[in-house]
This record gives structure tokens, sequence and C-alpha cells, in this order.
């Protein structure tokens, strides 16, 4: 939504109506530069050119964020690098756990007031972290909290990355139980609609997925991408030379119930999008995860199963299955399990891989389609508070 200003008419009479801010983009960032351009940015400052490996060895080796705590710095040096190189890009304001702390929820303030919200999912043999894309969401699926709260703004690269150079350093300490204390996986199943933020989402992949200490070194098959179905885009990123794993959020196999759910289907249909998707599966050799959401009496026909069956039959595609998770407001519940089960085997006889999803994090409002920042954003000025759609 743009938003413009009052101009006021005489300097003297104030405005009747409160100017709203545009949202704005945040400073520049370590994490938004490569290596190269971190060397021009230290000794533009007057530093010489090694300094920007220091600094990444400590924020993408050492997983460290505040300038203060690299002591073998210079004072000087980090007065002088702080501003331009780490400025504080999300302030903490509440981080809740639950699993026995093997489930963990951050909500971040950004830089013009704008919330967002990370997971960190602890499992015995790896850890993932759930990271958000933009503040808000512009796709409006109404099954979705995030969706009925509309787009704030885009993250930057170093927004989407700081959360995870955050949650790495929460694994690496050993707070999530039972789980290695090290970050295996990343997936951008939080707030927002990735391939809507495109450029910035992709270098953000670049810079998880490059060696230390220019990045965080994840590999490239544990990163997981999320769409709605953006064709255009899903395009583009079938001639990325990436090896991330797509997943597609259909939630219904028939274009009359998708148009529903999945308001962008009435641009791209299920067709088109399946053929987008499938492409994809065919250049990488990467299985394609279908999301599916289960919503009782409403995409939980035994047909609609039988259907989806066949479109995926044959294909590199697996069917990752969501019960819905209650939000507030909803009109919708989750399937009833003898539906689910018998959605699961229907699918499976066609011969399609199917799971049905963990729901952890309900108790702090972490699961699929709950997280909530719950609060108001200054950027709105009184506007809605910033949900998010979470997988887990």
């Amino acid at each position: 939504m743009t938003i413009l200003p009052v101009i006021p008419t005489s300097p003297d009479q104030p405005d009747a109506v409160a100017i709203r801010r545009r949202p704005s983009m945040p400073p520049r960032h370590l994490a938004d530069l490569d290596l190269a351009a971190r060397k021009a940015a230290v000794t533009a400052l007057g530093e010489p050119a090694f300094r920007a490996k220091q600094l990444s060895t400590h924020y993408f080796g050492r997983l460290v964020r505040d300038i203060d705590e690299m002591t073998d710095l210079p004072a000087a040096t980090r007065a002088r690098l702080t501003g331009d190189l780490l400025p504080t890009l999300l302030t903490p304001v509440r981080e809740l756990a639950c699993d026995d702390g093997a489930t963990r929820k951050a909500l971040w303030k950004l830089h013009d007031g704008a919330l967002v919200e990370s997971v960190l999912m602890g499992y015995p043999d790896r850890v993932t972290a759930c990271v958000s894309s933009q503040a808000g969401c512009g796709m409006a699926c109404p099954f979705c909290a995030t969706g009925q709260q509309g787009l704030t703004r885009n993250l930057s690269v170093a927004e989407i990355v700081d959360q995870v150079v955050y949650l790495a350093g929460v694994a690496a300490s050993g707070a999530v139980t039972g789980s290695p204390p090290r970050l295996s996986r990343v997936v951008f199943m939080g707030m927002g609609e990735p391939l809507a933020n495109y450029p910035r989402v992709i270098e953000a992949v670049r810079r998880l997925t490059t060696p230390a200490p220019e990045g965080l070194g994840l590999s490239q098959r544990h990163i997981t991408v999320s769409t709605v179905g953006l064709v255009p885009a899903m395009r583009r990123l079938t001639a990325e030379d990436l090896n991330v794993t797509l997943a597609l959020s259909l939630h219904a196999p028939d274009d009359d119930l998708r148009d529903e759910l999945v308001p962008v289907n009435q641009r791209w249909k299920v067709a088109e999008v399946l053929d987008a998707a499938f492409d994809y599966a065919a250049r990488t050799g990467r299985r394609i995860s279908i999301e599916y959401a289960l919503i009782r009496d409403v995409n939980d026909q035994p047909w609609r199963a039988d259907l989806l069956g066949k479109l995926l039959r044959n294909k590199l595609a697996h069917v990752n299955l969501i019960p819905l998770n209650p939000t507030p407001g909803s009109k919708w519940d989750a399937s009833p399990k003898p539906v689910e089960r018998e959605f699961v085997r229907r699918l499976r006889e066609t011969g399609v891989s199917t799971t049905v999803r963990d729901t952890r994090g309900r108790e702090i409002d972490g699961a699929c389609g709950q997280l909530a920042a719950g609060e108001l954003t200054e950027a709105s000025a009184g506007g809605a508070a910033a949900d998010a759609e979470v997988a887990q």
C-alpha cells in the first residue's frame, strides 16, 4: 500500500492528519555484502582490508553479532566500523520456548518498528531455523494469520541473514534440548512470500551457503524456499545455479477452491504452477515439497486426495500434509484424524510419497500458520500487527 504524506498548506497551521511514513530499508550491514565489497567498505573507512576478514570470521564463523565482543579489534576500529558495517538490525522483543526447550520462537523489532518472528526447531539429528523474508505478507491466504495483515515491507539481505546467525548462535550455545549444537537447515517459511522478495532472498541464500568466513557455510540442499506459486519467480529460480529445495504451498488440487484459499491462483492456475514446479525438479533433480494444509470439510475430501495423487503421480514430488493449526477468529479447523489418515492412504496408494507435518510449538503459537507478532508496528502508525505463517 502506498502512503502519501499530508503536505501542510501553511507553516503556521498544523496538519489535521498525522503524517504516516513509508517503511524504510535498514542501514547497510556486513551481511549485505560479499567479501570483496566488505574489503572495499573497510578501506573506505580508513581501515586495512584484512579487517573485512576479521569481521566476517567473527560474524559468520563465531556467530558474534555484537562488535563490542570482537576484542581482537582495537576500540577505535570498533567504533568506526559499528555504524557502517554492524548496525543493530534486530532488536529482541521477546523469546518463548516449549517442547522442553526444543522449539523456540523469537519476536524482533526492526529499525523502523516493523515486527517479524523466527523459530528454531531442534530434533535429535538436526536443528532447523525458520525465518521471515518480509514483514507481513501480501498474498492474503485466508487461513493464514499473516495473510490477513497485509505487507509492511521486504526485509533486506542482512535482516534475513541476521535471523539465521542469531538462531545458529542459540543452537551453538546448547540451548536447544536434545539436539546437535549446530544449525544445519534453514527454511524460508516464516513471515512473507519469499519469491515476492526475490533478489534479496536469493542473495541471502548465497550468503548462507558460501563457505565461512564469507558466509555461513550451510549446504544448499539443506535450504528450503517456499512459495504460494509465483510462476515467473519460480521460472527465474529454475535458471539459478542453486540446489535448494522448492516448497509449493498448494492447499488445493482444483482451481475453484485454490482461487479462494490461495488468491494468487486467480492469476496462475494449478496446472501452470505445477508445471513450473516440475520444471524446477527436472532441472535440479531436487524433489518438490507440496505443502497442503488439511482443513475440515474444505479441502480434505477423498476426491481431492485422488485428484492430487493423479496430478503428482510419477513426479519428483513429496506431499507434506499440515494439520491446520488454530488461529484467533478463524472459521476453519483441522481435519479429524480419521479423515487425515484416509487422505494419506489415498495419496500413498497412487505412489505419492506423503507425510504429516509435526505440529510442535502450538503452546507458544509457533506452529504452522499461528505465529503472530501481536503488537502494533511503529511503521504502521496504529495499523494491524504483523503475523506470520511458519512451517514446522
